[in-house]
């Protein structure tokens, strides 16, 4: 279970981050890799596509960092995960949120050989729903390392002014050049945290901190989930549909309505003790 201390709590509202331990043990390790290969084969459990497939084995280019989003609507041990309520709770106490909604979740799988990922700030792409803020829990299936492309959270950074989305996100030469460009703007010198980490460990960071990662140069892959969550009262906002990833997850959107589908985008904790009903049969697979 993952609890948080006062001090922690107070680490994260000032760095904007928060290294982790202990978040995933090895028996669900080992399941969450054996998914993996089926995911990226194109294999999905529930039969249903996730929102986002950018690699797929023997079609997409094997430089590039592999990644799915909403894999829990295709693979019920991923959204085993993403679903828990320890998550849930621990995200809305750092956010000072009444409760935690699932966004979406990714799937990454860095090779060896992988190029980098440019950094950015989440935020940037979410003028869909308001409030337009995330925080995200990034788990390791595997003991990462600054050589193999460890995850780089710019420390204080989500207190620096709001940049636009800019420059390529994936393998770019230059991975850092956006955040170097914020922090000469904001006159600071950045303070890169490496999420170097045991397998099981991880990182929890707010939607306005810079990150980004570079090339695996190691021996070993670095693959891992993420847990994208907004709060469980955030709305659509139909003024930013056609921004960031809005054109991919305002397809959910009811007519006449700005309240967001919990089919969609399940709330895992609320402070009044609810959470969306069916999120745990469905993880047990007793729902379809």
């Amino acid at each position: 279970m993952l609890t948080l201390s006062d001090t922690q709590v107070e680490q994260f509202r000032n760095d904007g981050l928060l290294i982790c331990d202990g978040l995933l043990d090895d028996p669900t390790i080992e399941q969450l890799r054996a998914r993996f290969e089926k995911l990226f084969r194109g294999e999905f459990e529930t039969g249903v596509l996730p929102d986002e497939v950018n690699w797929q084995d023997g079609r997409s280019d094997e430089s590039l960092t592999r990644q799915i989003c909403n894999g829990w609507k295709a693979d019920r041990t991923i959204a085993s995960v993403v679903f828990r309520e320890d998550f849930g709770r621990a995200i809305a106490q750092l956010m000072d949120w009444p409760g935690t909604r699932v966004m979406i979740d990714n799937v990454l799988w860095k090779p060896v050989g992988a190029r980098s990922l440019g950094f950015h700030q989440d935020n940037a792409y979410l003028h869909w729903f308001d409030p337009g803020t995330l925080c995200s829990l990034w788990m390791a299936l595997d003991d990462t390392a600054v050589e193999t492309g460890a995850m780089e959270l710019v420390r204080g950074s989500h207190k620096w002014h709001h940049s636009k989305p800019e420059g390529e996100f994936h393998g770019p030469e230059e991975y850092r050049a956006s955040m170097q460009t914020a922090a000469t703007k904001e006159g600071v010198e950045p303070d890169i945290v490496y999420v170097a980490v045991k397998k099981g460990g991880g990182s929890i960071h707010h939607g306005w901190t810079w990150h980004g990662s570079g090339p695996n140069t190691g021996t070993q892959p670095r693959r891992s989930v993420v847990l994208h969550a907004m709060s469980s009262e955030a709305r659509y906002n139909p003024d930013g549909f056609g921004t960031g990833t809005g054109p991919i997850y305002c397809r959910y959107k009811r007519f006449g309505s700005n309240d967001i589908d919990e089919s969609f985008f399940p709330i895992i904790y609320r402070n009044d003790g609810y959470r969306t009903p069916g999120i745990d049969e469905f993880c047990n697979n007793e729902a379809s």
